[in-house]
């Protein structure tokens, strides 16, 4: 009887929903036809990607009463575990959410390549036609968007009901646990482009810093280091250099005080032997480039609490995160980038004033 109800007071309005939103995108100046050729005489200014982004989640948004926050979170997480091997033929793309043949046309289907709305929905695939042309085409955006929203739609449109529809979607917690992370990031500062980045330690205070990738380190047993050393006085603060997720905060052995940021293309930043943490920053929070997080100190390789076995530095490391593992590597040359961009940025402000 529930799952009857909810087919009626769900799904059919959203078919109703997609057969009127479905006319309008074909009227020149909304959707798709604003999409295909920004800029076009009489139109508007031109859209960037971000803001055409934007427009297509908040129109499946509304079509299917997801989040357009849960819908762009979840196409930021596919962007950022696809291979570079099929990164260039995903570019013409404005949604990178990727479907196994299986799933979108059925697992019984003869043709895994089927993208004829009947025989799909005959053999249980998810695909759907959203863009009115009798194709339920996965390469095409608004199809591969609206038939995931389609797919969330049929769990529920709450928080704990996306969970869960994802979790049978990917079988994977980290992947449950990065969308919920970019969803709540997108929610929170209500943009898209959010790749604005900060050097973490402020550049008009006192600082150096070399290549150390892959030095040798003893404590602990025999390691390389991941990551970068940036020598400073203590209680000069440490800044997140991302906007991103606190996902961890405390005490660790060999780092001492630290934190970790997960950024939304799944790199996680790693700021190691703290002075202190600033009190307002906790796990689950938000942050932005710059933010303050604590204080370059010395602690760590050993008991919580440890201090000063090695003069005071912040440890600096990022790491990818591609959906099946995770790997350090070097963070000197953004860091060169991030130093130089602020200089240049600050020196601009100060010209102009």
């Amino acid at each position: 009887m529930r799952s009857s109800l909810f087919f009626v007071s769900r799904i059919i309005p959203c078919l109703v929903g997609v057969t009127v939103l479905t006319s309008l995108w074909n009227i020149p100046g909304f959707g798709a036809s604003a999409a295909e050729a920004p800029g076009k005489p009489g139109s508007s200014l031109p859209k960037n990607d971000y803001e055409l982004r934007r427009s297509l989640y908040e129109e499946i948004g509304l079509l299917t009463q997801i989040p357009w926050h849960w819908l762009a979170a979840i196409d930021q997480y596919e962007r950022s575990i696809t291979p570079r091997s099929q990164q260039a033929e995903m570019n013409h793309r404005m949604i990178r959410i990727r479907f196994k043949e299986a799933v979108w046309a059925g697992p019984l289907n003869p043709n895994p390549n089927d993208i004829n709305p009947a025989t799909i929905a005959l053999f249980g695939g998810i695909g759907k036609d959203a863009s009115s042309d009798a194709k339920a085409d996965p390469t095409n955006d608004r199809d591969a968007l609206y038939t995931m929203a389609a797919y969330l739609l049929h769990f529920g449109y709450s928080d704990d009901d996306i969970r869960i529809a994802l979790w049978r979607y990917y079988q994977n917690d980290s992947s449950v646990e990065r969308i919920r992370q970019f969803a709540k990031i997108y929610k929170t500062f209500n943009r898209i482009d959010l790749s604005d980045n900060a050097f973490p330690l402020p550049v008009t205070s006192t600082y150096t810093y070399r290549d150390t990738w892959g030095d040798r380190r003893g404590w602990g047993g025999l390691r390389t280091h991941e990551g970068t050393d940036l020598f400073a006085s203590y209680g000069v603060p440490v800044r997140s250099v991302c906007y991103g997720i606190v996902e961890t905060k405390g005490w660790n052995p060999y780092g001492g005080w630290r934190i970790g940021i997960r950024d939304l293309n799944n790199r996680y930043h790693y700021y190691a032997h703290l002075q202190g943490f600033d009190k307002k920053i906790n796990i689950g929070d938000t942050v932005s480039p710059g933010q303050m997080l604590g204080w370059v100190g010395s602690s760590g390789y050993g008991p919580p609490g440890t201090q000063g076995r090695f003069p005071p530095h912040l440890h600096y490391g990022i790491y990818k995160d591609t959906g099946t593992r995770e790997w350090a590597f070097n963070p000197f040359p953004l860091l060169q980038q991030w130093e130089k961009s602020e200089k240049v940025k600050k020196q601009n402000n100060k010209g102009a004033s």
